[in-house]
């Protein structure tokens, strides 16, 4: 018997809402049936940006430092679709060299209790401002312009489930836990007596689709034996 050779298996929007009520044991009937869906994809797609699962959309965003200037929009091209920050590096560009160098988170407490917020110099630090659109703020302020850029690497959001025939933004080893995910969702709503069973299928789907995007970096441990006296 001969494979297919082909590799193209994807599901639309109305392929997962219909898979979701077959698992319920429910049929798709109505327009609202599919409205009422999308709805609830489109919540259970703000819940996987909340548990930081789609690792797939992080994006690599740079922000060209202006002199005394340390407020700037994350993303000016799309403000709204940050979910976070997950680490930051400031480039210098001095005389043909260029030089990478890491910033540490601050909290807002942190910024707060900076007695000098408007101290000029290299940036070394930086705060995440959630708001509705999301700022970066760097400490100190840029003493030079044109010489830094900000490096960061964003956590977006998926793009939403509009209609039946658009595809999701997710890699296919997710497609179990979407479709999962939305079963449980439904039968929130319209199948009460299979809630436990398909949240238990959801959250097992979930932890082996979340298990595939952990780093696998190789790190090392050595005892520190500075405290210990060598007789």
């Amino acid at each position: 018997m001969a494979t297919s050779g082909s590799k193209d298996f994807e599901l639309d929007v109305a392929d997962y809402v219909e898979e979701a009520f077959e698992r319920c044991g429910l049929e798709l009937r109505t327009g609202y049936d599919l409205k009422s869906a999308q709805r609830s994809l489109n919540l259970m797609l703000a819940e996987w940006a909340n548990r930081g699962l789609n690792q797939w959309t992080i994006k690599e965003k740079t922000v060209p430092m202006v002199q005394s200037t340390g407020k700037y929009n994350i993303d000016s091209s799309d403000p709204t679709a940050t979910i976070d920050v997950l680490d930051v590096f400031i480039r210098e560009t001095s005389q043909g060299t260029t030089t990478d160098i890491p910033l540490s988170r601050m909290s807002r407490a942190e910024y707060a209790n900076l007695a000098t917020k408007s101290t000029t110099g290299k940036p070394n630090q930086y705060l995440i401002d959630k708001q509705l659109t999301p700022t970066i703020t760097v400490w100190p302020v840029p003493d030079k312009s044109s010489t830094y850029t900000v490096y960061m690497n964003v956590l977006t959001r998926m793009d939403d489930a509009d209609v039946g025939v658009n595809t999701m933004e997710v890699p296919f080893r997710f497609y179990p836990c979407l479709a999962a995910g939305l079963a449980y969702y439904l039968a929130l709503k319209r199948a009460p007596e299979k809630v436990q069973l398909l949240k238990q299928l959801y959250e097992e789907e979930f932890l082996r689709a979340l298990s595939q995007d952990e780093p696998r970096s190789s790190f090392r441990i050595a005892p520190d034996t500075r405290s210990y006296d060598i007789a």
